[in-house]
């Protein structure tokens, strides 16, 4: 759940005004392209202590400007997070169909994405709840500035990929010894996008 909610907090950070920044990073120089929708594979790996060897699981994201998300696992489990209109529905598959989620995990996210409505500028730096590092022209390192965020995020290490508005990687820190790395491929910027994929599971 940690690793989902940080995601979501990423989204909802740098996607929804629409732009996201490409080159220039070491610069601090913004170097934007409007985003109107993206669409990538993900590939996600969850280390542990505990573990010998990381969880991986597959699946598919789609965003929508300004604020539309489909973030969907296909393996090794089936589920379904989507953002529409400013409401968020989980669904899991149970029993070989996809069941709605209720209850307070679902509200939690709800008010946090409320309290992050502020971020919504689509740059990494003027951010009030990250500090931004720029390790070089590729990787932007962002760590909370609230003890609060620090608790379950300590940093997130953004990879930026060659091609403007998509990224490689997302890698979040969430303590020692636990971490979750996204890694994207097979991106689609700005292509036309159906509404129901963010209504329908």
């Amino acid at each position: 759940m940690k690793a989902l909610f940080a995601c979501l907090l990423f989204f909802m950070v740098f996607l929804p005004s629409g732009f996201v920044w490409a080159q220039g990073a070491t610069t601090g120089r913004e170097t934007s392209v409007q985003v109107r929708s993206v669409q990538a594979d993900f590939i996600q790996e969850k280390n542990l202590k505990i573990l010998v060897r990381p969880i991986i699981s597959r699946g598919r994201f789609v965003f929508q400007a300004p604020g539309n998300l489909r973030w969907q696992y296909t393996t090794p489990f089936h589920s379904v997070l989507l953002m529409y209109g400013g409401r968020i529905r989980k669904f899991t598959e149970r029993n070989g169909a996809l069941v709605e989620e209720q209850g307070l995990q679902l509200d939690a996210m709800q008010v946090v994405l409320g309290e992050i409505s502020g971020w919504l500028d689509g740059r990494f730096t003027d951010n009030a709840a990250f500090t931004t590092e720029f390790k070089d022209e590729k990787i932007v390192v962002l760590t909370p500035k609230s003890e609060g965020m620090r608790s379950f995020i300590r940093r997130i290490e953004l990879k930026i990929a060659d091609q403007a508005g998509l990224l490689d990687s997302v890698t979040i820190v969430e303590g020692p010894g636990s971490s979750t790395r996204l890694t994207f491929s097979h991106g689609v910027l700005n292509q036309a996008v159906a509404e129901s994929l963010f209504t329908t599971p």
